[in-house]
């Protein structure tokens, strides 16, 4: 039974997906050689590329990233640490369930935007609290994957489990964190990206030192090449961010590899 594809399938579908991005960038290129749209909103590529690089090289650029990016990994990591814990509490313990599910289930579909003026009011426009919101906002992936991946463990692991006395805890460390743990990656990619978005948006309000100020500054003053210079930065880094983690993926889940 096939369960993959092949090498030239993947050459394949790599090739057309450099095409589309060339398709794309051509006809970018094209809408601003006949002006098509203004150049104060819509800059050449080769202008957004050339204020990237010498704003990589020489300006300021590579420090707001690292900025962003510190923002979005410590956010990042606090919602995966926090997630993975609580999933596993609350898939452990009836109890707790029964007094915290009703508490989160009701704080589960707030936007993250919306409890940024809460946050600002107790933390203020600092960087504590553009965590804190990063934190809230990404931490639901990770709760709720992990979660189902406890109410995914085979029962007759269960049964193992209680034949050799194993306690809570290590039941939860040596059954079900290794089982949760596909579940778990999945939800702590999508909250990455959460992250990133949250740690933009946080910087543009509370007016933290990153790509966010940065791209909502240059919006402002109708710098067309360092905004799109700014968002083309940060879907690099989005990219990265989540190729790293699949690489990630890949390695601590060898027994995934036959199935791809």
């Amino acid at each position: 039974m096939k369960t993959g594809i092949n090498a030239g399938e993947r050459l394949l579908w790599s090739a057309g997906s450099v095409v589309v991005t060339a398709a794309i960038l051509g006809l970018w290129a094209l809408c601003t050689s006949r002006h098509w749209v203004s150049p104060v909103f819509l800059p050449a590529p080769l202008e957004v590329w050339t204020t990237l690089r010498e704003g990589m090289l020489d300006g300021d650029l590579g420090k707001l990233a690292a900025g962003t990016v510190e923002r979005m990994f410590l956010g990042w990591l606090v919602a995966s640490v926090l997630g993975m814990a609580a999933g596993a509490v609350l898939s452990m313990s009836a109890a707790c369930r029964r007094w915290l599910q009703p508490s989160l289930e009701f704080m589960r579909p707030l936007p993250a935007s919306a409890i940024v003026p809460l946050a600002i009011g107790f933390l203020g426009l600092s960087p504590s609290m553009v965590l804190f919101v990063i934190a809230f906002g990404a931490v639901w992936p990770v709760l709720l994957s992990t979660m189902h991946g406890f109410q995914s463990i085979e029962p007759r692991l269960r049964e193992v489990a209680g034949v050799l006395r194993l306690s809570r805890t290590a039941f939860i460390f040596k059954i079900g964190l290794p089982n949760a743990l596909p579940d778990a990656l999945a939800g702590m990619r999508l909250s990455l990206t959460i992250s990133l978005i949250l740690a933009v948006v946080g910087e543009m309000l509370a007016s933290q030192d990153g790509l966010g100020t940065a791209i909502l500054l240059a919006a402002r003053s109708f710098r067309s090449s360092d905004l799109f210079a700014g968002v083309a930065l940060l879907s690099l880094i989005g990219f990265v961010s989540n190729f790293l983690l699949l690489t990630v993926q890949h390695f601590a889940l060898p027994w995934k590899r036959a199935t791809h």
